[in-house]
């Protein structure tokens, strides 16, 4: 039998590739950085604030929402007090040199609470481990489609897991337990110039070469383009899943000098 993918699938496979392309670079040389620089800066949010992408908890709300409010937030824009976008993720681009691996350790540990991939942006280094649990006392997976593809089953909470991530670039994750709303997005990349902004938007790089770069921020985008049939495997049956649009790209020039902070500040909102 042919099979035929859904418009919504191709998009999504589609831009899991565009971003893989975008991410990966030529390879990188670890030196020493005796006079670097610091760029340090903020993502900020302008104009009216989109309505938060809530989705209905239709499976196992005593565990998803102990609260019971009856929706849970898919976090696809998250906005601090002062405007600023948190999970946004800053890159320096084509860098070819500079210090050693140096990514937040918590970016490596991926958990499911209450439903939810925490943290929801992941940052992994080409060649490191991912690290990965449930907290949940119910049948969770992590589907993997991008740069790196696993479907891995978390049927009991508590029990630790990690895999390689080999390929640099977009990796989109998924539950097929039927809690259709979970998803989370990962960065596999080749040097440590990367930061996810908290949510008041800041971001920081230290230890940066001299020199001219393009920086970079990248949002998974805050919109909903409809929904795909997915599968619940415990359930056996098909359900609704979620859809969004395409992730988002701001991008400018910085120039470091020795021993100096450069500022950069992006200003991001629905039409730009």
């Amino acid at each position: 039998m042919r099979r035929v993918v859904s418009p919504c699938c191709l998009l999504t496979l589609i831009f899991a590739f565009a971003a893989t392309l975008a991410f990966s670079q030529s390879d990188y040389n670890v030196i020493t950085v005796s006079n670097g620089g610091t760029i340090s800066g903020t993502v900020k949010w302008a104009g009216a604030v989109p309505h938060a992408l809530d989705f209905p908890v239709t499976k196992d709300p005593q565990i998803c929402d102990p609260d019971s409010k009856k929706t849970i937030d898919m976090e696809r824009l998250v906005l601090g007090p002062d405007g600023g976008v948190a999970n946004t993720v800053v890159y320096l681009k084509n860098v070819t040199s500079g210090k050693a691996m140096e990514l937040p350790e918590e970016r490596r540990h991926l958990d499911q609470q209450h439903c939810r991939y925490v943290p929801h942006i992941l940052l992994v280094p080409q060649n490191g481990t991912l690290t990965m649990m449930s907290s949940d006392a119910t049948l969770h997976t992590i589907h993997m489609d991008g740069a790196a593809s696993f479907n891995l089953p978390f049927p009991f909470p508590d029990r630790p897991t990690s895999r390689t991530m080999a390929t640099p670039g977009l990796v989109n994750l998924r539950c097929n337990g039927g809690h259709v709303w979970m998803n989370a997005e990962m960065m596999i990349v080749k040097h440590p110039y990367y930061a996810v902004t908290d949510e008041s938007g800041r971001f920081t790089f230290t230890e940066v070469p001299p020199g001219t770069y393009q920086i970079v921020a990248w949002h998974e985008g805050w919109g909903l383009a409809g929904k795909e049939q997915a599968y619940d495997v415990l359930t056996e049956r098909s359900v609704q899943r979620p859809v969004f649009t395409e992730p988002r790209t701001w991008e400018k020039s910085v120039t470091v000098s020795g021993n100096q902070t450069s500022t950069v500040n992006f200003v991001i909102s629905n039409g730009k």
